[in-house]
């Protein structure tokens, strides 16, 4: 009997060593990605959840507290990010993660908060949308989407320096919608365009949340939403695009439009 259980002792962990040796390592996508065509999050204002916001709560025996809000938080520290090994599963408020997202793990603001990151070694700056909990490990005080992490330029070196601020939505959407308007004063040009020209309102993993998307902008600029699907690192992106639209002054006017009805920061491309 002793030897049966010996046996299957050994057994228990040399199958623990199996797992632990071929669990599946974070990285990159396989190819490279073009992240100046993925615009920064967008901060509005959204309610507090229950999900993603139990205070305290307990990670490897450390107990956090999260903050009634984040006014006036701003944190320098080490950033990480994370990608395909997460792509796809819920995060902390039960959304799903999405490494082409501008999104953020934080331990203790809010779910969800807008920030600020900017990367202290190159001074680029990005806005993340925050929806997860993290990081747990070190002295890291964010956790970045791959896209995010590109875009600050410290994806390949893995983690960075970075200063973290708050965003008040309601500030910052009353900057963004009254810049726009001043800007839009003056009459514009109405040099026409290349007929294949289209505003892209989101790109979503999902065709399901392009779908939304879609029905959401339908009627609200008197231009056609379609959804485009697309190839990235080999997997699918739906793109949502406002369109065609014929010249300049069009195309100022319904940006103008989306963000200020919409709360969307649409860019230009082509079809």
């Amino acid at each position: 009997m002793r030897r049966v259980r010996l046996y299957l002792s050994i057994l228990l962990v040399l199958l623990l060593v199996s797992c632990s040796s071929t669990t599946t390592k974070d990285g990159p996508p396989r190819r490279d990605i073009d992240v100046s065509l993925i615009p920064d999050a967008v901060p509005r204002f959204e309610p507090i959840t229950a999900a993603g916001n139990k205070s305290p709560y307990q990670v490897f025996g450390r107990t956090y507290h999260v903050l009634p809000s984040g006014n006036g938080y701003r944190e320098r520290g080490g950033a990480s990010w994370y990608g395909t090994k997460f792509h796809g599963r819920q995060t902390s408020n039960g959304e799903t993660y999405d490494m082409y997202a501008m999104t953020a793990a934080h331990r203790t603001l809010p779910i969800p908060s807008y920030v600020q990151v900017t990367n202290l070694d190159n001074g680029r700056k990005v806005i993340v949308r925050i929806n997860d909990r993290g990081p747990f490990h070190g002295d890291r005080i964010i956790d970045l989407s791959y896209v995010a992490a590109k875009k600050l330029g410290y994806h390949q070196q893995g983690v960075s320096r970075v200063e973290v601020v708050a965003i008040d939505p309601v500030k910052f959407q009353h900057n963004a919608v009254e810049e726009p308007r001043m800007a839009y004063q003056q009459p514009l040009s109405g040099s026409p365009l290349p007929g294949s020209t289209y505003l892209q309102a989101g790109a979503f993993s999902s065709r399901d949340a392009a779908e939304r998307k879609q029905r959401q902008l339908s009627g609200s600029t008197g231009y056609a939403v379609k959804v485009r699907e697309g190839r990235v690192e080999g997997r699918s992106l739906f793109k949502v695009l406002v369109g065609p639209i014929s010249d300049q002054a069009a195309l100022a006017e319904v940006r103008s439009l989306l963000l200020r009805t919409e709360n969307v920061a649409a860019f230009v491309v082509s079809d």
